[in-house]
């Protein structure tokens, strides 16, 4: 059992649902907004895919480890993904798809159980 609390689904679709007019090329949105729609998805991954052999960072907002398997606990994980806070967010969204991020060079993935996709993507805006 995760000892981290559950996240509301309604708050974490309205913090990515505030990013979209963004991601649609509007103006960025305050850091306070990015950061809350950024940490809530990945807790969000983390808590539903449990575990400690990934590593998922998406700096400067926040990094969580997930995924069953091998824990870390010393140095750099053998398994780390790392992307920016829109690629994430397009991936949350199923907006871009990981193998295609992957190629573009817009997600960082090391190791062999660095990808992450069947998680993906953690939120849908249809109503």
């Amino acid at each position: 059992m995760s000892l981290r609390k559950a996240v509301d689904p309604h708050e974490l679709r309205d913090a990515v649902a505030a990013v979209v007019p963004w991601l649609d090329g509007g103006a960025r949105p305050d850091r306070k907004t990015l950061a809350a729609a950024v940490r809530l998805s990945l807790r969000t991954l983390e808590l539903a895919a449990p575990g400690h052999s990934v590593e998922v960072r998406v700096p400067p907002f926040a990094a969580v480890q997930c995924v069953p398997g091998p824990k870390h606990t010393r140095g750099t994980p053998p398994n780390v993904v790392e992307t920016d806070p829109r690629t994430w967010l397009e991936l949350v969204l199923g907006r871009v798809n990981w193998d295609a991020a992957l190629e573009d060079g817009r997600i960082d993935a090391s190791g062999v159980r660095a990808d992450v996709s069947q998680w993906l993507p953690l939120v849908s805006l249809k109503y």
